[in-house]
């Protein structure tokens, strides 16, 4: 373009004026095929005390599609000051998120295009002119695919589009389009594992979807073990399918309907009447998505499995956060090996999950065991066998009174300092665990009580009235109840979006069920605030964290047999979690028995080993008189490597500072030279660093500059009134008019009661004392002439506040 200085545009002058005709000109369509500013992450939430950050994330400049749910190369821009190639690595980095083979930088006077489907040169500088077409990217896309004709039908089938802009995420995207075109190619069983929290259901929903409107599946069962995954299922994700959708129920089949939701309930029973899944044909369904497969579907010998026996010749899909690897059970010898996994730390680290603040507390019978004084008898009368009980006894076989008066107060005491509206979730042992935690918070909590009785609730199978409150719990908008107490009906399949509190007092030793209850808390909620949640933990359960199982590949990890099952073991606490012993999580919430012996909510965790049909039930003594208090507190955070690590935000900071600046005077240097002081802070902010949780370990009265010049590099500390006070001993206002001293004298009040971010903007100008000396651009024209010279003024300010004497000469 004549007349245009290159040097002299911005990134976005260079996008519209060079890059932007290059790729339109090569055919490419404004409306659909090219998308600008796509952002692929969201920004990782930092979180200390009770403060949390979001990080900002860059988005890709430009993103080019064959159609809406294809993408094919990315383009990062960089302005002409920068070298043509400067954009690559960031370019790569998104494009390796998206998985396109092809990638470009440009400057504005052409491009470096790395080509991943090329056998020769990998990267090679073409013309602005020379823009591939959509055709020449689209042939070669479909070459490195390894595409036949008979497949692109499936393969280019849009997913669906309600017109509200909402579109699948990157590792969205991937499971869907990996999994079509597996299908594609004849691949029949199928294993996606995507963490809780990351939408399954919504990915399962683009899947099916696309493979129905292509018609190459016409009839599709989605197959889940809980009326609640059923429920949301049909009235959120699936609401699209409308009048060619419906549930099973009444033990029926409709064949009049192409999408089906069903209860393995609902379709099979013990009894041959029961198997309603026999009314039709083994070849009537086309695809089968199997919700939550890690539970019943995973067991050879489930009667669960049988309904995917029966339907074998269907293509199958299962899903899961946490799939199940024993020597008895396994997903993977089933589905075979996962076709697309997204894990709890890469949601976290992409900013789509909320990451978890632990808050690990010891009691002192705990750790130290407590044991009956002969003869000694419980409330009820009976004689307590006498031995040590210790942890994974309480609320198992021994009931002291005073630890579950003593976690109630401590989980109301967390409660009370920080939200007293939090939803919580109390994980018990038992039901009557359960029970017995209700009554102790519901006491320890009377002004919440008499607001509303709902303010705690029990939420357990047997019980009707609390299993009706758990819609209202997991809605954002419905205030109560606010603290559920539960075993197991809650530890899936419950889209607690604002649920920012977990407490765990439950012996769990599996970790299918650690997963799937610490699931509980990863989602995120922006509009109600909910960033991330904290984990009270009475039972070092989040021991479990340090286990490479958590968030790595689950390998095969147990053999049981009958005789290795003794009551009160840890193989029990795998056993029986809903992998062997997968048959007893099969009612669905709506329907869950309430028979006093077992006196469970199919806390298939427990190791009272009568759920398994073992043995006898263990005895549960009860007693009280038992001095019980806190011995120790430990919070502990989530750590950039996915660890959790115990350190203070001071800690925190130092170690990440210094990525930003490598040294004092580096971050001096830039500090002085950036003209607005906002800016910084304002970076600084976004690469983690909470100022307010800062101010909090340190002191409210030093500035961002001063915070960082004691914490990372340890000098002595300077508050902003003394700073304020070094600038008046100068005498530095006295080459100013006295209507400008006036207003800088005011401007360092400000800033030694709020800071430099409080003198940086005109708004300043309008509040009190300022105010009395007229408008704000009264101000200025009369103290300092002109606006320019008001910010120069203000800028010079600024200077002589953080002026430092040169270093004395030796």
């Amino acid at each position: 373009m004549a007349g245009i200085n290159k040097l002299e545009l911005s990134e976005t002058d260079i996008i519209s004026k060079f890059i932007l005709p290059a790729i339109k000109s090569s055919g490419w369509d404004d409306m659909t095929q090219i998308r600008e500013e796509v952002k692929l992450r969201d920004g990782k939430v930092i979180v200390r005390g009770q403060m949390a950050v979001r990080k900002t994330v860059k988005s890709a400049d430009i993103v080019l599609y064959h159609k809406p749910n294809l993408p094919l190369a990315v383009i990062e821009a960089k302005s002409n000051k920068h070298s043509i190639g400067k954009g690559m690595q960031q370019a790569l980095d998104y494009a390796g998120l998206l998985e396109v083979p092809f990638v470009f930088s440009s400057n504005g006077d052409g491009f470096i295009f790395h080509d991943k489907t090329s056998t020769t040169t990998l990267e090679t500088e073409i013309s602005l002119a020379d823009f591939p077409t959509p055709a020449e990217l689209w042939d070669k896309y479909c070459q490195w695919k390894g595409y036949t004709q008979a497949q692109l039908p499936v393969i280019t089938q849009d997913y669906h589009d309600d017109g509200s802009g909402k579109s699948p995420r990157y590792y969205q995207l991937q499971a869907i389009n990996k999994t079509i075109e597996a299908i594609s190619r004849g691949q029949d069983r199928i294993l996606l594992v995507m963490a809780t929290g990351t939408g399954k259901t919504y990915t399962a929903f683009q899947i099916i979807w696309r493979l129905w409107k292509a018609r190459e599946k016409k009839r599709i069962l989605f197959l889940a073990d809980r009326n609640i995954l059923v429920d949301q299922t049909r009235v959120n994700d699936f609401q699209p399918f409308g009048t060619a959708m419906t549930k099973i129920e009444g033990r029926t089949v409709d064949p009049a309907f192409e999408i089906h939701l069903g209860l393995y309930q609902a379709l099979t029973g013990p009894e041959e009447h029961q198997k309603a899944f026999k009314q039709v044909a083994p070849d009537f369904f086309d695809l089968i998505v199997i919700d939550e497969c890690h539970r019943g579907s995973a067991a050879e010998d489930s009667a669960w499995r049988e309904i995917l026996e029966y339907f074998h010749s269907a293509t199958q899909v299962g899903l899961t956060a946490t799939p199940k690897e024993t020597e008895e059970v396994s997903n993977s010898y089933y589905f075979g090996d996962p076709l697309y996994t997204y894990t709890l730390k890469q949601g976290i680290e992409d900013g789509f999950l909320a990451p978890y603040k632990v808050v690990r507390i010891d009691i002192d019978v705990d750790l130290q065991g407590w044991r009956p004084t002969k003869g000694q008898t419980d409330k009820h009368g009976e004689l307590i066998d006498d031995r040590i009980y210790n942890q994974k006894d309480f609320d198992r076989s021994l009931v002291i009174d005073e630890r579950t008066e003593l976690v109630a107060q401590t989980i109301t005491s967390y409660l009370q300092r920080t939200d007293p509206m939090a939803k919580t979730i109390v994980f018990c042992n038992d039901i009557d665990h359960a029970e017995r935690m209700r009554r102790a918070l519901i006491n320890c909590n009377p002004e919440q009580v008499k607001k509303n009785e709902k303010y705690v609730m029990k939420i357990t199978g047997d019980d009707e009235l609390g299993k009706a409150q758990l819609d209202n719990f997991i809605n954002p908008k419905k205030p109560y109840p606010v603290i559920v107490t539960t075993s197991e009906l809650m530890t899936t399949g419950v889209d607690a979006q604002t649920c920012k509190l977990i407490v765990l007092d439950q012996n769990i030793k599996s970790m299918t069920k650690f997963k799937q209850i610490i699931g509980r808390g990863t989602r995120i909620n922006d509009k109600y605030g909910k960033l991330w949640f904290t984990i009270l933990d009475f039972k070092k359960a989040t021991e479990l964290f340090a286990d490479e199982r958590f968030d790595g590949i689950p390998e095969r990890i147990m053999t049981v047999t009958p005789s290795q099952i003794n009551e009160g073991s840890d193989e029990l606490d795998e056993l029986v979690d809903g992998e062997s012993g997968a048959e007893l999580d099969t009612t669905d919430g709506a329907d869950l028995p309430s028979t006093s012996e077992n006196n469970r909510d199919f806390d298939l965790g427990s190791n009272t080993a009568d759920d398994i049909g073992v043995s006898e039930r263990a005895k549960k003594y009860h007693v009280k008189g038992v001095p019980v208090e806190v011995m120790a507190q430990r919070i502990q955070y989530y750590d950039t490597d996915g660890k959790l690590v115990t350190e203070s935000f001071q800690d925190y900071t130092r170690k990440n500072f210094t990525k930003q600046f490598a040294s004092l005077d580096e971050f001096t240097k830039r500090w002085n030279d950036t003209e607005r002081k906002q800016t910084i802070i304002d970076e600084l902010a976004n690469a983690g660093i909470i100022w307010e949780a800062l101010q909090e370990e340190i002191g409210s009265d030093m500035d961002p500059f001063d915070l960082i010049c004691h914490v990372v590099y340890d000098k002595p500390p300077l508050t902003r009134r003394e700073r304020a006070n070094e600038v008046r001993k100068r005498n530095y206002f006295t080459k100013y008019s006295d209507t400008a001293q006036k207003v800088l004298n005011a401007l360092l009040d400000k800033y030694a009661d709020a800071g430099v971010e409080e003198i940086e903007s005109l708004n300043v100008l309008k509040v009190k004392p300022l105010d009395q000396l007229g408008s704000p651009m009264e101000i200025v024209k009369e103290g300092f002439g002109s606006k320019k010279d008001y910010h120069q003024a203000i800028s010079d300010l600024e200077n002589e506040i953080y002026w430092a004497p040169p270093p004395k000469q030796a």
